[in-house]
């Protein structure tokens, strides 16, 4: 996996192989990796679909499959996290999801990583944050391809009492 992530990496970055060829041989924190080991690694993403390799006159070019792009996609659910601000705007960010049956893993899956990112359960399938994370809610839809009937992201000022959240996500009343 840190094989495919390093490569996965060059891979968007690089529109040439002089780039690839010039970054590997002048940048120190890649003299610890075999030139070898790199170029194995993208003839083993190359043979496993993720990677396409195009030619065009006398130009060499790389792209990510669409297989690629769930893979890289992946990586950015993995890191994904919601900063926390200085000050708390005081709203409420409310995920409500109805995912079918037919979708259970996807739903587990979802219900996970929203725990993952400390949003806190109210109901089983209603999750509350206080800090702004619309971009994050938007990248989960789309990786777990749901629609905006199956998901959706409330922003709310008041939602009843709310003592308990304020002492989960250790928010002070000023």
């Amino acid at each position: 996996m840190k094989w495919l992530l390093i490569s996965g990496t060059i891979i968007i970055a690089a529109q040439s192989p002089y780039f690839i060829i010039n970054f590997l041989r002048n940048y120190r924190a890649w003299k610890k990796y075999p030139k070898k080991k790199v170029g194995d690694t993208f003839s083993n993403l190359r043979k496993q679909g993720f990677l396409e390799i195009e030619r065009r006159a006398n130009q060499i070019y790389i792209h990510l499959t669409e297989e690629g792009r769930k893979r890289a996609g992946m990586f950015q659910i993995n890191s994904l996290e919601i900063k926390k601000p200085r000050k708390w705007d005081r709203k409420w960010r409310i995920v409500i999801f109805d995912i079918a049956q037919l979708k259970k893993i996807q739903r587990e899956a979802f219900r996970g990583k929203l725990k993952e990112l400390g949003f806190f359960c109210l109901q089983k399938s209603v999750w509350v944050h206080p800090f702004e994370c619309r971009a994050e809610i938007e990248l989960l839809r789309d990786f777990f391809v749901l629609s905006e009937d199956e998901l959706r992201l409330i922003v709310a000022e008041k939602i009843g009492s709310d003592n308990k959240l304020r002492e989960y996500f250790k928010l002070t009343e000023n």
